[in-house]
């Protein structure tokens, strides 16, 4: 009979014991379910397994494993293990090529890299190194504790690879923030003769997404259209978040009109993409819309539509969003919702209001909400308010980010001392400043910079090409706002600063290599600065071209010199 309940289960295993039909082969069917169905009891299958004297292969011990690794206490499939292995039972039998990939698994859930590179050696002695299951998990595990050059040897020296293999490094690189390595494992995997799957397809349109690849992410949708099939409902979200994130929003309500029985998923990466856009109007359209479907949107769902209205500086629309989280909709509200009302309080200008509404939170505020409520002061010019918000969080800050902003508020003042001072503290703390960079994809290729980076082999025309546009420009009423530079150094070498800004460089090569007319698409990893903002404009202008700038909080569109933000960001 089929096992559908716990109930079931134990009344079969009731029968069995009364009957004394305890062998292995009789109770593997009730093992099975109480070890692996949602509906099952691990406690039990434990149970069962500690009753059996000695099993006649390692089937129970592998299945009991497994469900361990599966379980929110991964920890007991590595304590079973170990008791296994360390059994002195000679009729008992021994851990093999199917036990150490469930192993693995929970060693990469509990990030427990030392007692993961031991198993490592242990598969290596017992002869199991060849196998291409283990090989995965080996790569899996490492991947997933940030030991992404463990990751790749092994890789490296796999004697057969399949498409699993492929599919856990570019997986591993993207996870880790190694997007650019992931996206060039990728066009080695297909011009080896790989074809990539559903996984392999998620993970390069994420890291599409992360770097403004576009044409990769072309492709990869060529491919998925090729395939003939419908489109899997997260493969159309993650298509839409690629074009939303390379800049193409078009391209993603294409995709979002043409897919089918859509889902709250499908519905909030659209509304995301729309919003960070600066197409807010349209994006709470989108939201009406989902509603009269009857969607019930869900906590990601609410973080785009706050995003929405906090980008807009849309205050009493945003407060009623707020609001519905917990009385329409009711869920409960996350530490992003607040963090947003709180943006969205400070950039208006409600400095008061969003100290207020941070000290009525049931929940802890995190940095990012000071950060947000500094930076507000610092824009709308409540010094009085700013000095005491720096004097009260200065020294209990727990971030990289917000030991940087007050630095760089100190500095905007001229308060070179208070900037060292608080320099001092980061490095007390180990916190490094995050390098800004900025990428730009030409021809399919993607290219980095970094201010003042002279990597690229063609720097000297790239700097030379800079200077040409700085002095075009100029002649167009661009002014370069020395006082964005936040280094105690005279004016001459504060221009040659701000000139030399990673977008800056990075449109220099667009406007160097890419055809007339043609989109110049960059993604920042930082916020864009007052200058650069201005000098954008300029270029889009003087240029006659568009310019895509995402930046760490949203997108700029420049176009005829001026930027969908409307100079609110």
């Amino acid at each position: 009979m089929e096992i559908a309940t716990m109930a079931q289960a134990t009344q079969l295993h009731a029968q069995l014991l009364k009957h004394q039909q305890t062998d292995p082969q009789n109770l593997s069917k009730i093992f099975n379910f109480t070890a692996l169905s949602p509906s099952g009891n691990l406690t039990y299958a434990r149970h069962i397994l500690n009753s059996l004297q000695t099993p006649t292969n390692s089937y129970f011990h592998n299945t009991m494993i497994r469900a361990y690794s599966d379980s929110s206490d991964p920890f007991q499939s590595i304590s079973l293990f170990l008791t296994w292995h360390n059994s002195q039972d000679p009729f008992s039998p021994t851990p093999d090529r199917f036990t150490y990939p469930f192993v693995l698994k929970a060693c990469s859930k509990l990030k427990q890299k030392r007692f993961g590179k031991q198993l490592h050696g242990l598969i290596y002695k017992s002869g199991f190194s060849p196998d291409l299951y283990i090989q995965n998990a080996l790569i899996h595990f490492y991947s997933g504790c940030d030991q992404m050059g463990f990751a790749s040897k092994v890789f490296d020296k796999m004697p057969e690879r399949d498409v699993v293999s492929w599919t856990s490094v570019i997986n591993g690189y993207v996870d880790n923030k190694m997007t650019l390595e992931g996206l060039r494992l990728f066009d080695k995997m297909v011009m080896e003769g790989f074809e990539p799957n559903d996984v392999t397809v998620l993970s390069v349109l994420r890291a599409c997404a992360d770097t403004g690849a576009l044409s990769v992410g072309i492709k990869v949708n060529d491919f998925v259209n090729l395939k003939g099939t419908q489109l899997k409902k997260n493969v159309v979200t993650a298509l839409i978040d690629m074009y939303s994130k390379c800049g193409c929003i078009d391209s993603a309500l294409r995709i979002f009109n043409e897919a089918d029985n859509k889902d709250v998923y499908v519905w909030t990466a659209m509304i995301s993409g729309l919003s960070s856009h600066g197409l807010c109007k349209e994006a709470l359209e989108l939201f009406e819309n989902m509603k009269n479907l009857e969607i019930k949107p869900d906590e990601k769902t609410m973080t785009a539509i706050l995003s929405a209205c906090r980008n807009m500086g849309w205050v009493n629309e945003g407060l009623q969003h707020f609001k519905n989280i917990k009385k329409v909709y009711k869920l409960k509200p996350t530490l992003q919702h607040y963090g947003c009302i709180v943006d969205l309080l400070a950039r208006s200008g409600q400095l008061e209001e969003a100290q207020k509404f941070i000290k009525s939170m049931p929940i802890e505020p995190d940095s990012v909400m000071f950060r947000s409520l500094i930076w507000g002061c610092k824009v709308h010019g409540d010094t009085e308010r700013l000095e005491h918000l720096i004097e009260q969080f200065q020294d209990s800050c727990s971030d990289c980010g917000t030991y940087v902003l007050l630095g760089n508020v100190y500095a905007s003042k001229g308060k070179w001392k208070n900037k060292a001072k608080v320099r001092s503290l980061m490095n007390k703390k180990g916190f490094v400043k995050p390098s800004g960079y900025s990428r730009i994809e030409i021809n399919g290729e993607i290219y980095q910079f970094t201010a003042g980076s002279t990597c690229n082999i063609e720097a000297e025309s790239i700097y030379k090409k800079l200077e040409e546009i700085e002095e075009r420009l100029k002649g167009s009423g661009y002014d370069p706002k020395l006082s964005e530079v936040l280094l105690e150094i005279d004016d001459e070498e504060k221009a040659s600063q701000l000139l030399h800004h990673s977008e800056k460089l990075a449109v220099s090569f667009g406007l160097m290599k890419m055809k007339p007319g043609s989109v110049i698409r960059i993604v920042k990893n930082l916020r864009s600065c007052e200058d650069c903002h201005s000098f954008m404009k300029h270029v889009s202008s003087v240029y006659k071209r568009e310019v895509l700038i995402r930046d760490r909080i949203r997108f700029h569109h420049f176009r005829n010199g001026e930027c969908s933000c409307g100079d609110y960001w």
